[in-house]
Protein backbone atom coordinates (compact mmCIF):
# COMPACT_ATOMS: atom_id res chain seq x y z
CA UNK A 1 0.00 0.00 0.00
CA UNK A 2 1.50 3.59 -1.18
CA UNK A 3 1.27 6.55 1.51
CA UNK A 4 1.69 9.70 0.11
CA UNK A 5 3.74 12.66 1.84
CA UNK A 6 2.41 16.29 1.75
CA UNK A 7 2.03 19.05 3.70
CA UNK A 8 -1.70 18.99 3.53
CA UNK A 9 -3.56 15.39 3.40
CA UNK A 10 -5.71 15.23 0.81
CA UNK A 11 -9.74 13.70 1.44
CA UNK A 12 -9.16 12.00 -1.72
CA UNK A 13 -6.18 9.99 -0.55
CA UNK A 14 -7.11 9.61 2.59
CA UNK A 15 -10.53 7.65 1.13
CA UNK A 16 -8.72 5.52 -1.81
CA UNK A 17 -6.29 4.12 0.88
CA UNK A 18 -9.08 2.71 2.75
CA UNK A 19 -9.42 -0.45 0.54
CA UNK A 20 -6.47 -2.73 -1.47
CA UNK A 21 -9.11 -3.33 -4.07
CA UNK A 22 -10.91 0.33 -5.18
CA UNK A 23 -13.36 -1.26 -8.14
CA UNK A 24 -15.34 0.86 -10.91
CA UNK A 25 -18.28 2.28 -8.96
CA UNK A 26 -15.70 4.38 -6.25
CA UNK A 27 -13.71 5.48 -9.45
CA UNK A 28 -16.90 6.90 -11.67
CA UNK A 29 -17.85 8.61 -8.03
CA UNK A 30 -14.91 10.99 -8.08
CA UNK A 31 -15.70 14.32 -7.91
CA UNK A 32 -16.16 16.11 -11.26
CA UNK A 33 -15.42 13.00 -13.26
CA UNK A 34 -18.90 12.59 -15.46
CA UNK A 35 -17.99 16.25 -16.57
CA UNK A 36 -15.15 15.27 -18.73
CA UNK A 37 -16.12 11.30 -19.11
CA UNK A 38 -19.39 12.12 -21.08
CA UNK A 39 -18.31 14.65 -24.19
CA UNK A 40 -14.97 12.78 -23.92
CA UNK A 41 -17.13 9.68 -25.24
CA UNK A 42 -18.55 11.37 -27.87
CA UNK A 43 -15.40 12.83 -29.10
CA UNK A 44 -13.68 9.46 -28.61
CA UNK A 45 -16.10 7.78 -31.50
CA UNK A 46 -13.75 9.56 -34.73
CA UNK A 47 -11.73 6.82 -33.65
CA UNK A 48 -13.28 4.00 -34.26
CA UNK A 49 -15.78 5.36 -36.80
CA UNK A 50 -13.21 7.42 -38.87
CA UNK A 51 -11.31 4.78 -40.66
CA UNK A 52 -14.25 2.35 -41.19
CA UNK A 53 -16.78 5.41 -42.62
CA UNK A 54 -13.76 6.09 -45.17
CA UNK A 55 -13.12 2.59 -46.34
CA UNK A 56 -16.94 2.12 -47.10
CA UNK A 57 -17.74 5.43 -48.70
CA UNK A 58 -14.69 5.15 -50.76
CA UNK A 59 -15.52 1.31 -51.60
CA UNK A 60 -19.02 2.35 -52.54
CA UNK A 61 -17.40 5.33 -55.07
CA UNK A 62 -15.14 3.26 -56.49
CA UNK A 63 -15.60 -0.35 -55.70
CA UNK A 64 -12.47 -1.07 -54.95
CA UNK A 65 -10.98 -1.87 -50.96
CA UNK A 66 -7.22 -0.73 -52.35
CA UNK A 67 -8.59 2.58 -53.04
CA UNK A 68 -10.86 2.39 -49.99
CA UNK A 69 -8.12 1.05 -47.86
CA UNK A 70 -5.54 3.35 -49.30
CA UNK A 71 -7.55 6.46 -48.76
CA UNK A 72 -8.07 5.15 -44.98
CA UNK A 73 -4.04 4.49 -44.60
CA UNK A 74 -3.60 8.20 -45.75
CA UNK A 75 -5.82 9.31 -42.82
CA UNK A 76 -4.22 7.25 -40.40
CA UNK A 77 -1.08 8.31 -41.21
CA UNK A 78 -1.89 11.41 -41.25
CA UNK A 79 -3.17 10.94 -37.49
CA UNK A 80 -0.19 9.04 -36.47
CA UNK A 81 2.33 11.56 -37.31
CA UNK A 82 0.44 14.52 -35.75
CA UNK A 83 -1.04 13.32 -32.56
CA UNK A 84 2.11 13.06 -31.05
CA UNK A 85 2.70 16.80 -31.48
CA UNK A 86 -0.84 17.56 -30.91
CA UNK A 87 0.26 15.84 -27.06
CA UNK A 88 3.09 17.80 -26.86
CA UNK A 89 1.17 20.65 -27.56
CA UNK A 90 -1.89 20.41 -24.84
CA UNK A 91 1.00 19.53 -22.23
CA UNK A 92 2.68 22.53 -22.34
CA UNK A 93 -0.46 25.25 -23.78
CA UNK A 94 -3.22 23.12 -22.27
CA UNK A 95 -5.80 21.16 -23.88
CA UNK A 96 -8.50 23.52 -24.49
CA UNK A 97 -5.85 25.33 -26.83
CA UNK A 98 -5.16 22.56 -28.77
CA UNK A 99 -8.92 21.20 -29.00
CA UNK A 100 -10.68 24.41 -30.14
CA UNK A 101 -9.04 24.44 -33.59
CA UNK A 102 -8.63 20.82 -33.93
CA UNK A 103 -12.23 20.02 -33.56
CA UNK A 104 -13.12 22.70 -36.35
CA UNK A 105 -10.52 21.68 -38.25
CA UNK A 106 -11.38 18.42 -38.54
CA UNK A 107 -14.98 19.00 -38.92
CA UNK A 108 -13.97 20.57 -42.14
CA UNK A 109 -11.95 18.42 -43.51
CA UNK A 110 -13.88 15.03 -43.22
CA UNK A 111 -17.13 16.50 -44.68
CA UNK A 112 -14.69 17.98 -47.47
CA UNK A 113 -13.68 14.28 -48.05
CA UNK A 114 -17.48 13.36 -47.81
CA UNK A 115 -18.14 15.55 -50.90
CA UNK A 116 -14.79 14.61 -52.91
CA UNK A 117 -15.75 11.36 -52.69
CA UNK A 118 -19.38 11.82 -53.41
CA UNK A 119 -18.44 13.73 -56.55
CA UNK A 120 -15.94 10.80 -58.08
CA UNK A 121 -13.13 12.90 -57.40
CA UNK A 122 -9.56 11.51 -58.16
CA UNK A 123 -7.91 9.59 -55.86
CA UNK A 124 -4.94 12.22 -55.28
CA UNK A 125 -7.73 14.94 -54.22
CA UNK A 126 -9.11 12.34 -51.67
CA UNK A 127 -6.03 11.62 -50.39
CA UNK A 128 -5.69 15.55 -49.78
CA UNK A 129 -8.32 15.95 -47.87
CA UNK A 130 -7.37 12.82 -46.28
CA UNK A 131 -4.28 14.29 -44.81
CA UNK A 132 -5.97 17.32 -42.52
CA UNK A 133 -8.45 14.79 -41.96
CA UNK A 134 -6.20 12.19 -40.15
CA UNK A 135 -4.53 14.95 -38.87
CA UNK A 136 -6.69 16.78 -36.81
CA UNK A 137 -8.34 13.86 -35.18
CA UNK A 138 -8.87 15.14 -31.40
CA UNK A 139 -6.88 13.00 -29.21
CA UNK A 140 -9.42 13.04 -26.29
CA UNK A 141 -8.35 9.43 -24.95
CA UNK A 142 -4.73 10.33 -24.02
CA UNK A 143 -6.46 13.51 -22.70
CA UNK A 144 -8.79 11.98 -20.44
CA UNK A 145 -6.34 9.57 -19.26
CA UNK A 146 -4.02 12.64 -17.93
CA UNK A 147 -6.96 14.24 -16.53
CA UNK A 148 -7.57 11.30 -14.62
CA UNK A 149 -3.78 11.26 -13.26
CA UNK A 150 -4.94 14.87 -11.89
CA UNK A 151 -7.71 13.75 -10.03
CA UNK A 152 -6.26 10.16 -8.99
CA UNK A 153 -2.59 11.35 -7.74
CA UNK A 154 -0.88 9.00 -5.26
CA UNK A 155 -4.53 7.10 -5.42
CA UNK A 156 -4.80 3.10 -5.86
CA UNK A 157 -7.69 4.35 -7.91
CA UNK A 158 -5.44 5.31 -10.81
CA UNK A 159 -4.95 1.35 -11.41
CA UNK A 160 -8.74 0.99 -12.14
CA UNK A 161 -8.90 4.24 -14.22
CA UNK A 162 -6.32 2.90 -16.52
CA UNK A 163 -8.27 -0.21 -16.93
CA UNK A 164 -11.56 2.18 -17.56
CA UNK A 165 -10.19 4.19 -19.94
CA UNK A 166 -9.38 0.38 -22.04
CA UNK A 167 -12.65 -0.32 -21.18
CA UNK A 168 -14.49 2.23 -22.66
CA UNK A 169 -11.58 2.97 -25.89
CA UNK A 170 -13.34 -0.74 -26.62
CA UNK A 171 -16.82 0.07 -26.17
CA UNK A 172 -16.46 2.81 -28.87
CA UNK A 173 -14.87 0.18 -30.96
CA UNK A 174 -18.45 -1.78 -29.99
CA UNK A 175 -20.57 1.69 -31.16
CA UNK A 176 -18.13 3.30 -33.84
CA UNK A 177 -18.20 0.41 -36.16
CA UNK A 178 -21.88 -0.71 -35.74
CA UNK A 179 -23.03 2.78 -36.30
CA UNK A 180 -21.16 3.68 -39.14
CA UNK A 181 -21.90 0.53 -40.67
CA UNK A 182 -25.58 0.94 -40.04
CA UNK A 183 -25.24 4.26 -41.34
CA UNK A 184 -23.55 3.51 -44.53
CA UNK A 185 -25.59 0.56 -45.27
CA UNK A 186 -28.93 1.43 -44.70
CA UNK A 187 -28.98 5.29 -44.74
CA UNK A 188 -26.49 6.72 -47.02
CA UNK A 189 -23.05 5.50 -47.89
CA UNK A 190 -21.85 9.37 -46.28
CA UNK A 191 -23.81 9.49 -43.40
CA UNK A 192 -21.19 7.50 -41.27
CA UNK A 193 -18.31 9.95 -42.06
CA UNK A 194 -21.07 12.77 -41.73
CA UNK A 195 -22.19 11.66 -38.16
CA UNK A 196 -18.52 10.99 -37.26
CA UNK A 197 -17.60 14.71 -37.88
CA UNK A 198 -20.66 16.24 -36.03
CA UNK A 199 -20.14 13.83 -33.03
CA UNK A 200 -16.64 15.18 -33.34
CA UNK A 201 -17.52 18.82 -33.40
CA UNK A 202 -20.31 19.04 -30.59
CA UNK A 203 -17.95 16.23 -28.14
CA UNK A 204 -14.61 18.22 -28.80
CA UNK A 205 -16.32 21.29 -27.79
CA UNK A 206 -17.74 20.11 -24.85
CA UNK A 207 -15.02 18.46 -23.73
CA UNK A 208 -12.84 21.64 -24.15
CA UNK A 209 -15.14 23.65 -21.94
CA UNK A 210 -14.50 21.37 -18.96
CA UNK A 211 -11.58 23.70 -17.99
CA UNK A 212 -11.58 22.85 -14.29
CA UNK A 213 -10.44 19.34 -15.09
CA UNK A 214 -7.71 20.53 -17.47
CA UNK A 215 -4.31 19.31 -16.39
CA UNK A 216 -2.85 22.89 -15.46
CA UNK A 217 0.24 23.72 -18.06
CA UNK A 218 3.68 22.22 -16.57
CA UNK A 219 6.03 24.51 -14.83
CA UNK A 220 9.23 24.31 -12.89
CA UNK A 221 8.18 24.82 -9.25
CA UNK A 222 4.95 27.49 -9.57
CA UNK A 223 7.33 29.98 -11.46
CA UNK A 224 9.05 29.17 -14.66
CA UNK A 225 8.17 27.01 -17.26
CA UNK A 226 10.08 23.48 -17.72
CA UNK A 227 11.99 22.78 -20.96
CA UNK A 228 10.77 18.84 -21.57
CA UNK A 229 12.31 16.26 -23.15
CA UNK A 230 9.90 14.57 -25.07
CA UNK A 231 8.31 10.91 -24.42
CA UNK A 232 9.95 9.55 -27.60
CA UNK A 233 13.50 9.48 -25.84
CA UNK A 234 12.27 6.85 -23.16
CA UNK A 235 13.41 3.43 -24.80
CA UNK A 236 10.75 1.96 -22.93
CA UNK A 237 8.44 4.08 -24.65
CA UNK A 238 9.91 3.09 -28.29
CA UNK A 239 9.60 -0.48 -27.71
CA UNK A 240 5.96 -0.05 -26.80
CA UNK A 241 4.82 1.97 -29.73
CA UNK A 242 6.21 -1.44 -31.88
CA UNK A 243 3.65 -3.12 -29.56
CA UNK A 244 1.05 -0.98 -30.40
CA UNK A 245 2.25 -0.61 -33.82
CA UNK A 246 0.89 -4.71 -34.12
CA UNK A 247 -2.49 -4.36 -32.38
CA UNK A 248 -3.08 -1.56 -34.84
CA UNK A 249 -2.41 -4.13 -37.05
CA UNK A 250 -5.00 -6.28 -35.74
CA UNK A 251 -7.56 -3.32 -36.04
CA UNK A 252 -6.66 -2.25 -39.39
CA UNK A 253 -6.61 -5.99 -41.20
CA UNK A 254 -10.15 -7.20 -38.89
CA UNK A 255 -11.83 -3.81 -40.82
CA UNK A 256 -11.17 -4.40 -43.90
CA UNK A 257 -11.32 -8.08 -43.98
CA UNK A 258 -14.42 -8.40 -42.33
CA UNK A 259 -16.29 -6.45 -45.02
CA UNK A 260 -14.70 -7.87 -47.78
CA UNK A 261 -15.85 -10.97 -45.97
CA UNK A 262 -19.46 -9.98 -45.33
CA UNK A 263 -19.86 -8.48 -49.13
CA UNK A 264 -18.56 -11.82 -50.60
CA UNK A 265 -21.43 -13.45 -48.68
CA UNK A 266 -24.15 -11.03 -49.57
CA UNK A 267 -24.76 -9.78 -46.01
CA UNK A 268 -22.94 -6.58 -45.65
CA UNK A 269 -24.89 -5.58 -42.87
CA UNK A 270 -23.17 -8.48 -40.40
CA UNK A 271 -19.71 -6.57 -40.67
CA UNK A 272 -20.54 -4.34 -38.21
CA UNK A 273 -22.53 -6.78 -36.33
CA UNK A 274 -18.89 -9.80 -36.16
CA UNK A 275 -16.23 -6.36 -35.76
CA UNK A 276 -18.96 -5.54 -32.85
CA UNK A 277 -18.42 -8.82 -31.38
CA UNK A 278 -14.96 -8.73 -31.44
CA UNK A 279 -14.76 -5.38 -30.09
CA UNK A 280 -16.89 -6.87 -27.35
CA UNK A 281 -14.46 -9.68 -26.76
CA UNK A 282 -11.80 -7.01 -25.89
CA UNK A 283 -14.36 -4.33 -23.70
CA UNK A 284 -15.38 -7.49 -21.67
CA UNK A 285 -12.03 -8.32 -21.00
CA UNK A 286 -11.20 -5.26 -20.16
CA UNK A 287 -13.34 -4.85 -17.57
CA UNK A 288 -11.98 -8.33 -15.52
CA UNK A 289 -8.50 -7.18 -16.23
CA UNK A 290 -9.48 -3.90 -14.32
CA UNK A 291 -10.87 -6.12 -11.64
CA UNK A 292 -7.40 -8.41 -10.86
CA UNK A 293 -5.21 -7.27 -8.16
CA UNK A 294 -2.64 -8.57 -10.76
CA UNK A 295 0.64 -9.77 -8.68
CA UNK A 296 3.11 -10.28 -11.61
CA UNK A 297 4.92 -7.37 -13.39
CA UNK A 298 3.37 -5.76 -16.26
CA UNK A 299 6.55 -6.94 -18.31
CA UNK A 300 6.12 -9.83 -17.97
CA UNK A 301 2.03 -9.83 -18.10
CA UNK A 302 2.44 -7.87 -21.84
CA UNK A 303 4.49 -10.61 -22.99
CA UNK A 304 1.97 -13.03 -22.08
CA UNK A 305 -1.07 -11.48 -23.61
CA UNK A 306 0.94 -10.48 -26.70
CA UNK A 307 1.83 -14.08 -27.26
CA UNK A 308 -1.52 -15.13 -26.93
CA UNK A 309 -2.91 -12.31 -29.27
CA UNK A 310 -0.53 -13.55 -31.96
CA UNK A 311 -1.97 -17.42 -31.70
CA UNK A 312 -5.64 -16.09 -31.75
CA UNK A 313 -4.92 -13.79 -35.08
CA UNK A 314 -3.24 -17.10 -36.61
CA UNK A 315 -6.27 -18.70 -36.82
CA UNK A 316 -8.59 -16.09 -38.42
CA UNK A 317 -7.43 -16.40 -41.97
CA UNK A 318 -8.54 -20.22 -41.65
CA UNK A 319 -12.17 -19.19 -41.07
CA UNK A 320 -14.99 -19.92 -43.44
CA UNK A 321 -18.35 -19.15 -41.75
CA UNK A 322 -19.90 -16.25 -39.99
CA UNK A 323 -20.16 -18.25 -36.72
CA UNK A 324 -16.08 -19.67 -36.40
CA UNK A 325 -15.61 -16.15 -37.81
CA UNK A 326 -17.22 -14.53 -34.91
CA UNK A 327 -15.99 -17.12 -32.19
CA UNK A 328 -12.14 -16.20 -33.62
CA UNK A 329 -13.07 -12.40 -33.05
CA UNK A 330 -14.36 -12.57 -30.13
CA UNK A 331 -11.18 -14.53 -28.79
CA UNK A 332 -8.99 -11.89 -30.46
CA UNK A 333 -10.82 -9.03 -29.36
CA UNK A 334 -10.36 -11.14 -25.57
CA UNK A 335 -6.27 -11.10 -26.09
CA UNK A 336 -6.02 -7.00 -26.79
CA UNK A 337 -7.36 -5.18 -24.08
CA UNK A 338 -4.55 -6.88 -21.38
CA UNK A 339 -2.07 -6.14 -23.57
CA UNK A 340 -3.51 -2.52 -24.14
CA UNK A 341 -4.42 -1.94 -20.67
CA UNK A 342 -0.95 -2.94 -19.42
CA UNK A 343 0.96 -0.99 -22.16
CA UNK A 344 -0.97 2.23 -20.50
CA UNK A 345 -0.18 1.08 -17.37
CA UNK A 346 4.01 0.59 -17.97
CA UNK A 347 3.52 4.50 -19.15
CA UNK A 348 2.76 5.47 -15.62
CA UNK A 349 6.52 4.10 -14.46
CA UNK A 350 8.41 5.31 -17.03
CA UNK A 351 6.83 8.51 -17.98
CA UNK A 352 7.20 11.98 -15.99
CA UNK A 353 3.88 13.35 -15.47
CA UNK A 354 4.63 16.07 -17.41
CA UNK A 355 5.53 13.98 -20.54
CA UNK A 356 2.51 11.67 -20.29
CA UNK A 357 -0.05 13.11 -22.53
CA UNK A 358 2.62 13.20 -25.35
CA UNK A 359 3.34 9.49 -24.46
CA UNK A 360 -0.45 8.27 -24.79
CA UNK A 361 -0.52 9.73 -27.84
CA UNK A 362 2.40 8.61 -29.12
CA UNK A 363 0.66 4.94 -28.45
CA UNK A 364 -2.49 5.98 -30.04
CA UNK A 365 -0.82 6.80 -33.29
CA UNK A 366 1.15 3.84 -33.27
CA UNK A 367 -2.35 1.94 -33.36
CA UNK A 368 -3.25 4.17 -35.83
CA UNK A 369 -0.42 3.88 -38.00
CA UNK A 370 -0.46 0.20 -37.63
CA UNK A 371 -4.20 0.49 -38.72
CA UNK A 372 -3.59 2.89 -41.72
CA UNK A 373 -0.56 0.25 -42.82
CA UNK A 374 -2.86 -2.76 -42.23
CA UNK A 375 -6.11 -1.45 -44.55
CA UNK A 376 -3.65 -0.85 -47.40
CA UNK A 377 -2.63 -4.42 -47.30
CA UNK A 378 -5.26 -6.11 -46.49
CA UNK A 379 -7.11 -4.41 -49.21
CA UNK A 380 -4.83 -4.96 -51.64
CA UNK A 381 -4.68 -8.81 -50.34
CA UNK A 382 -8.45 -8.69 -50.57
CA UNK A 383 -8.39 -7.21 -54.28
CA UNK A 384 -5.51 -9.55 -55.72
CA UNK A 385 -6.49 -12.46 -54.05
CA UNK A 386 -9.06 -15.08 -52.22
CA UNK A 387 -11.87 -13.52 -50.28
CA UNK A 388 -10.56 -13.40 -46.13
CA UNK A 389 -6.39 -13.29 -47.34
CA UNK A 390 -6.74 -10.10 -45.55
CA UNK A 391 -6.62 -11.90 -42.22
CA UNK A 392 -3.21 -12.44 -42.43
CA UNK A 393 -2.43 -9.06 -41.80
CA UNK A 394 -3.43 -9.04 -38.02
CA UNK A 395 -1.11 -12.54 -37.23
CA UNK A 396 1.77 -11.11 -39.44
CA UNK A 397 1.64 -7.53 -37.45
CA UNK A 398 1.30 -9.16 -34.15
CA UNK A 399 4.66 -12.05 -34.98
CA UNK A 400 6.29 -8.87 -35.66
CA UNK A 401 5.83 -6.75 -32.95
CA UNK A 402 5.92 -9.78 -30.60
CA UNK A 403 9.24 -10.58 -31.61
CA UNK A 404 10.32 -6.69 -31.05
CA UNK A 405 9.08 -6.89 -27.46
CA UNK A 406 10.80 -10.40 -26.38
CA UNK A 407 14.00 -8.95 -27.59
CA UNK A 408 13.58 -5.69 -25.62
CA UNK A 409 11.64 -6.52 -23.01
CA UNK A 410 13.89 -5.63 -20.30
CA UNK A 411 13.63 -1.82 -21.46
CA UNK A 412 10.14 -1.56 -19.65
CA UNK A 413 11.49 -1.90 -16.65
CA UNK A 414 10.70 1.74 -15.34
CA UNK A 415 12.39 4.33 -13.13
CA UNK A 416 11.34 5.98 -9.99
CA UNK A 417 8.11 7.54 -10.66
CA UNK A 418 7.01 11.41 -10.17
CA UNK A 419 10.76 12.52 -11.43
CA UNK A 420 10.36 15.69 -13.67
CA UNK A 421 12.52 15.90 -16.85
CA UNK A 422 14.02 19.33 -17.36
CA UNK A 423 17.28 20.84 -18.15
CA UNK A 424 18.63 21.97 -15.03
CA UNK A 425 18.43 21.64 -11.40
CA UNK A 426 14.86 21.50 -10.25
CA UNK A 427 13.33 21.76 -6.40
CA UNK A 428 11.45 18.52 -4.76
CA UNK A 429 8.04 17.73 -4.84
CA UNK A 430 5.76 15.92 -2.86
CA UNK A 431 6.18 12.33 -3.87
CA UNK A 432 4.57 8.45 -3.57
CA UNK A 433 6.72 6.70 -0.83
CA UNK A 434 6.15 3.07 -1.18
Amino acid sequence: MASTVTSEPSKQSKDSSASPRPGYGRLLRTRGAWTFLLPGFAARQPFAMLTLSIVLLVQHTTGSYGAAGAAAAVTGVSMALFAPYSGRLADRYGQRAVLVPGVLLHTVAALTLTALALADAPLWALFAAAVPTGASVPQVGPMVRARWGVKLKGSPLMSTATAFESVTDELTFVVGPLLATALCTAVNPAAGLVTEATLTLVGGLLFAAQKSTQPSVAAADGHARVKHDSALRVPGVRVLIVTFLGIGAVFGGMQVSLAAFTESIGEPGLNGVLYGTFAAGNMLSGLVCGAVAWKAAPQHRLVVAYAALALAASGLWTAHSVLVLAGLGLLVGMCIAPALITGYTLVESLVPAGARTEAFTWLTGAVALGQAAAVTVAGQLEDRFHTGAGFLVPLGGTLLALAVLLALRSRLVGSPRNLTVARGVGHRAPVTVD
